[in-house]
Protein backbone atom coordinates (compact mmCIF):
# COMPACT_ATOMS: atom_id res chain seq x y z
CA UNK A 1 0.00 0.00 0.00
CA UNK A 2 2.96 2.41 0.52
CA UNK A 3 4.29 1.90 -2.50
CA UNK A 4 0.90 2.52 -4.19
CA UNK A 5 0.46 5.38 -2.44
CA UNK A 6 4.37 6.54 -3.28
CA UNK A 7 3.69 5.74 -6.72
CA UNK A 8 0.26 7.57 -7.46
CA UNK A 9 2.41 10.85 -5.58
CA UNK A 10 5.02 10.48 -8.43
CA UNK A 11 2.37 10.61 -11.30
CA UNK A 12 0.52 13.23 -9.72
CA UNK A 13 3.63 15.05 -9.62
CA UNK A 14 4.70 14.21 -12.74
CA UNK A 15 1.39 15.06 -14.29
CA UNK A 16 1.77 18.81 -12.47
CA UNK A 17 4.61 19.30 -13.91
CA UNK A 18 3.75 19.01 -17.20
CA UNK A 19 0.45 20.96 -17.33
CA UNK A 20 2.55 23.72 -15.57
CA UNK A 21 5.71 23.76 -17.54
CA UNK A 22 4.28 25.64 -20.49
CA UNK A 23 3.48 28.37 -18.23
CA UNK A 24 6.86 28.39 -16.58
CA UNK A 25 8.11 28.73 -20.22
CA UNK A 26 6.41 31.26 -21.15
CA UNK A 27 7.02 33.47 -17.91
CA UNK A 28 10.52 32.15 -18.29
CA UNK A 29 10.82 34.00 -22.25
CA UNK A 30 8.85 36.92 -21.42
CA UNK A 31 11.51 38.36 -18.84
CA UNK A 32 14.37 37.32 -21.68
CA UNK A 33 16.09 39.52 -24.37
CA UNK A 34 15.32 39.40 -28.28
CA UNK A 35 18.24 38.56 -28.67
CA UNK A 36 18.83 35.86 -26.50
CA UNK A 37 15.50 34.14 -27.93
CA UNK A 38 16.38 34.60 -31.30
CA UNK A 39 20.14 32.73 -30.33
CA UNK A 40 20.87 29.86 -32.40
CA UNK A 41 20.82 27.35 -30.83
CA UNK A 42 17.96 28.53 -27.98
CA UNK A 43 19.06 28.48 -24.21
CA UNK A 44 16.54 29.16 -21.78
CA UNK A 45 18.25 31.04 -19.03
CA UNK A 46 17.47 34.17 -17.20
CA UNK A 47 21.30 35.38 -17.17
CA UNK A 48 20.19 38.75 -18.99
CA UNK A 49 16.50 39.22 -17.42
CA UNK A 50 15.38 42.14 -18.05
CA UNK A 51 11.63 44.15 -17.91
CA UNK A 52 12.05 45.56 -21.29
CA UNK A 53 9.56 43.14 -22.95
CA UNK A 54 6.63 44.45 -20.88
CA UNK A 55 7.69 47.51 -20.63
CA UNK A 56 7.46 47.72 -24.37
CA UNK A 57 4.12 45.59 -24.30
CA UNK A 58 2.47 48.80 -22.31
CA UNK A 59 4.19 50.94 -25.12
CA UNK A 60 3.61 49.22 -27.81
CA UNK A 61 -0.44 48.03 -27.62
CA UNK A 62 -2.85 50.52 -26.59
CA UNK A 63 -3.78 48.86 -23.12
CA UNK A 64 -5.39 51.33 -21.67
CA UNK A 65 -7.96 51.31 -24.20
CA UNK A 66 -8.34 47.66 -24.76
CA UNK A 67 -9.19 47.23 -21.02
CA UNK A 68 -11.58 49.94 -21.30
CA UNK A 69 -13.26 48.31 -23.77
CA UNK A 70 -13.23 44.81 -22.22
CA UNK A 71 -14.74 46.21 -18.78
CA UNK A 72 -17.27 47.79 -21.11
CA UNK A 73 -18.39 44.64 -22.50
CA UNK A 74 -18.77 43.05 -18.68
CA UNK A 75 -20.20 45.90 -17.21
CA UNK A 76 -23.20 45.08 -19.67
CA UNK A 77 -23.35 41.81 -20.17
CA UNK A 78 -23.00 40.61 -16.69
CA UNK A 79 -25.45 41.77 -15.27
CA UNK A 80 -27.91 41.31 -18.38
CA UNK A 81 -27.07 37.68 -18.61
CA UNK A 82 -27.78 37.69 -14.85
CA UNK A 83 -31.20 39.25 -14.71
CA UNK A 84 -32.53 37.62 -17.88
CA UNK A 85 -31.58 34.18 -16.78
CA UNK A 86 -33.05 34.46 -13.30
CA UNK A 87 -36.21 35.57 -14.50
CA UNK A 88 -36.40 33.29 -17.46
CA UNK A 89 -35.53 30.69 -14.31
CA UNK A 90 -38.49 32.04 -12.30
CA UNK A 91 -40.92 31.62 -14.94
CA UNK A 92 -40.34 27.93 -15.91
CA UNK A 93 -39.82 27.20 -12.20
CA UNK A 94 -42.73 28.66 -10.91
CA UNK A 95 -45.52 29.99 -13.27
CA UNK A 96 -47.62 27.76 -15.40
CA UNK A 97 -48.35 29.31 -19.32
CA UNK A 98 -49.27 27.66 -22.26
CA UNK A 99 -46.97 25.40 -23.98
CA UNK A 100 -44.28 25.86 -21.36
CA UNK A 101 -42.35 22.42 -21.71
CA UNK A 102 -42.40 23.25 -25.32
CA UNK A 103 -40.68 26.70 -24.62
CA UNK A 104 -38.20 24.77 -22.07
CA UNK A 105 -37.60 21.86 -24.73
CA UNK A 106 -36.55 24.85 -27.18
CA UNK A 107 -33.60 26.42 -24.84
CA UNK A 108 -32.43 23.21 -24.17
CA UNK A 109 -31.94 22.64 -28.10
CA UNK A 110 -30.19 26.18 -28.23
CA UNK A 111 -27.95 25.49 -25.90
CA UNK A 112 -26.74 21.87 -28.19
CA UNK A 113 -26.27 24.75 -30.87
CA UNK A 114 -22.42 25.66 -31.10
CA UNK A 115 -22.12 29.35 -30.65
CA UNK A 116 -19.68 29.27 -34.15
CA UNK A 117 -22.29 27.86 -35.94
CA UNK A 118 -24.58 31.07 -35.59
CA UNK A 119 -21.22 34.04 -35.80
CA UNK A 120 -22.08 34.36 -39.63
CA UNK A 121 -25.78 35.12 -39.27
CA UNK A 122 -24.94 37.37 -36.56
CA UNK A 123 -22.59 39.62 -38.13
CA UNK A 124 -24.14 40.07 -41.26
CA UNK A 125 -27.10 41.10 -38.80
CA UNK A 126 -24.96 43.33 -37.18
CA UNK A 127 -23.54 44.96 -40.38
CA UNK A 128 -26.79 45.46 -41.52
CA UNK A 129 -27.82 47.33 -38.10
CA UNK A 130 -24.30 49.23 -38.58
CA UNK A 131 -23.24 48.25 -35.17
CA UNK A 132 -20.19 47.66 -36.59
CA UNK A 133 -17.27 49.17 -34.22
CA UNK A 134 -19.68 50.19 -31.62
CA UNK A 135 -20.36 49.00 -28.25
CA UNK A 136 -23.41 47.74 -29.02
CA UNK A 137 -22.34 45.72 -31.30
CA UNK A 138 -20.01 44.06 -29.23
CA UNK A 139 -22.18 43.53 -26.30
CA UNK A 140 -25.43 42.92 -28.05
CA UNK A 141 -24.60 38.94 -28.36
CA UNK A 142 -24.10 38.36 -24.76
CA UNK A 143 -26.72 39.73 -22.92
CA UNK A 144 -28.32 35.76 -22.24
CA UNK A 145 -26.67 32.75 -21.35
CA UNK A 146 -29.43 29.34 -21.83
CA UNK A 147 -27.40 27.08 -20.02
CA UNK A 148 -27.58 29.86 -16.41
CA UNK A 149 -31.36 30.00 -17.42
CA UNK A 150 -31.44 25.63 -17.10
CA UNK A 151 -29.39 25.69 -13.90
CA UNK A 152 -30.78 28.54 -12.46
CA UNK A 153 -34.49 26.51 -12.71
CA UNK A 154 -32.82 23.57 -11.02
CA UNK A 155 -32.30 25.67 -8.43
CA UNK A 156 -35.00 27.03 -7.61
CA UNK A 157 -37.52 24.10 -8.26
CA UNK A 158 -35.58 22.95 -4.69
CA UNK A 159 -37.75 25.19 -3.12
CA UNK A 160 -40.92 23.94 -2.09
CA UNK A 161 -44.07 25.67 -3.07
CA UNK A 162 -45.61 25.71 0.35
CA UNK A 163 -42.86 28.60 0.63
CA UNK A 164 -44.22 30.28 -2.23
CA UNK A 165 -48.30 30.01 -0.94
CA UNK A 166 -47.55 30.88 2.55
CA UNK A 167 -45.69 34.25 1.27
CA UNK A 168 -48.55 34.96 -1.15
CA UNK A 169 -51.24 34.76 2.15
CA UNK A 170 -49.11 36.56 4.18
CA UNK A 171 -49.34 39.60 0.67
CA UNK A 172 -45.68 38.98 -0.75
CA UNK A 173 -46.26 39.98 -4.69
CA UNK A 174 -44.22 37.81 -7.13
CA UNK A 175 -41.44 40.14 -7.78
CA UNK A 176 -40.75 40.81 -4.15
CA UNK A 177 -40.77 36.71 -3.35
CA UNK A 178 -37.99 36.37 -6.52
CA UNK A 179 -35.93 39.30 -4.55
CA UNK A 180 -36.36 38.15 -1.38
CA UNK A 181 -36.48 34.57 -1.38
CA UNK A 182 -35.12 32.59 -4.54
CA UNK A 183 -32.45 35.65 -5.30
CA UNK A 184 -30.71 34.30 -1.42
CA UNK A 185 -31.21 30.63 -2.47
CA UNK A 186 -29.82 31.09 -5.67
CA UNK A 187 -26.78 32.85 -4.44
CA UNK A 188 -24.11 30.21 -4.66
CA UNK A 189 -24.89 29.26 -7.96
CA UNK A 190 -25.07 33.06 -9.12
CA UNK A 191 -21.38 34.45 -7.84
CA UNK A 192 -20.08 30.80 -9.58
CA UNK A 193 -21.55 31.77 -13.01
CA UNK A 194 -20.77 35.71 -12.20
CA UNK A 195 -17.33 34.61 -11.71
CA UNK A 196 -17.51 31.99 -14.72
CA UNK A 197 -19.34 34.76 -17.10
CA UNK A 198 -16.43 37.29 -16.08
CA UNK A 199 -13.40 35.55 -17.42
CA UNK A 200 -15.20 33.95 -20.49
CA UNK A 201 -16.20 37.88 -21.56
CA UNK A 202 -12.86 38.95 -20.38
CA UNK A 203 -11.32 35.63 -22.79
CA UNK A 204 -13.63 36.44 -25.56
CA UNK A 205 -11.45 36.66 -28.73
CA UNK A 206 -13.66 35.56 -31.96
CA UNK A 207 -16.76 38.08 -31.55
CA UNK A 208 -14.85 41.17 -30.87
CA UNK A 209 -12.43 40.18 -33.52
CA UNK A 210 -15.47 40.13 -36.15
CA UNK A 211 -17.33 43.16 -35.21
CA UNK A 212 -14.40 45.84 -34.33
CA UNK A 213 -11.80 47.21 -37.52
CA UNK A 214 -10.96 49.71 -35.73
CA UNK A 215 -7.72 49.53 -32.96
CA UNK A 216 -9.65 52.15 -30.44
CA UNK A 217 -12.47 49.48 -30.26
CA UNK A 218 -10.45 46.25 -29.97
CA UNK A 219 -10.20 44.08 -26.94
CA UNK A 220 -7.84 42.80 -24.49
CA UNK A 221 -7.72 39.56 -26.40
CA UNK A 222 -7.89 41.04 -30.14
CA UNK A 223 -5.12 43.63 -28.66
CA UNK A 224 -2.99 40.60 -27.52
CA UNK A 225 -3.39 38.90 -30.78
CA UNK A 226 -2.44 41.74 -32.83
CA UNK A 227 1.13 42.03 -31.09
CA UNK A 228 1.50 38.30 -31.73
CA UNK A 229 2.14 39.11 -35.67
CA UNK A 230 4.97 41.48 -34.08
CA UNK A 231 7.04 38.17 -34.65
CA UNK A 232 8.89 39.11 -31.12
CA UNK A 233 7.46 35.81 -28.56
CA UNK A 234 8.64 37.69 -25.87
CA UNK A 235 7.11 41.34 -26.29
CA UNK A 236 4.16 38.60 -26.99
CA UNK A 237 4.27 36.72 -23.83
CA UNK A 238 4.72 39.45 -21.66
CA UNK A 239 1.47 41.05 -23.32
CA UNK A 240 -0.30 37.15 -22.72
CA UNK A 241 1.17 37.49 -18.78
CA UNK A 242 -0.24 40.93 -18.08
CA UNK A 243 -3.23 40.43 -19.37
CA UNK A 244 -3.72 37.13 -17.66
CA UNK A 245 -3.41 38.67 -14.15
CA UNK A 246 -7.13 39.20 -13.74
CA UNK A 247 -8.48 35.95 -14.42
CA UNK A 248 -5.76 33.77 -12.39
CA UNK A 249 -6.92 36.87 -9.37
CA UNK A 250 -10.85 35.86 -10.23
CA UNK A 251 -10.27 32.40 -10.27
CA UNK A 252 -8.19 32.30 -6.74
CA UNK A 253 -10.10 34.64 -4.76
CA UNK A 254 -13.42 32.95 -5.93
CA UNK A 255 -12.05 29.48 -5.86
CA UNK A 256 -14.35 28.57 -2.70
CA UNK A 257 -17.57 29.79 -4.38
CA UNK A 258 -17.04 28.28 -7.50
CA UNK A 259 -16.48 24.41 -6.27
CA UNK A 260 -19.38 25.38 -4.20
CA UNK A 261 -21.44 25.75 -7.21
CA UNK A 262 -20.08 23.14 -9.16
CA UNK A 263 -21.11 21.01 -6.61
CA UNK A 264 -24.38 22.17 -5.59
CA UNK A 265 -27.04 19.42 -5.49
CA UNK A 266 -24.19 16.89 -6.09
CA UNK A 267 -25.24 15.59 -1.99
CA UNK A 268 -28.21 14.67 -0.73
CA UNK A 269 -29.05 16.34 2.41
Amino acid sequence: MKIKTVMLEVVRIFLGICMISPILLALIVAFMPKADILASPFKLTLENATFANYIEAFQYMNLGTYMKNTFVMIVVCLPARLLTSLLAAYAFSHFEFPFKSVWFAILLMVMMIPGEVLEVTLFKMILKWNMIDTYAGLTITGLTDVSAVFLFRQTMQSVPKELREASTIDGCGDMKYFFSILVPVCKTMIVTFALRSFVSIYNSYMWPLLVTTKDEMRTIQTGVASIAWSSHDGLTLAAATITSIIPLLIYFFGMDEIVEGMTAGAVKS
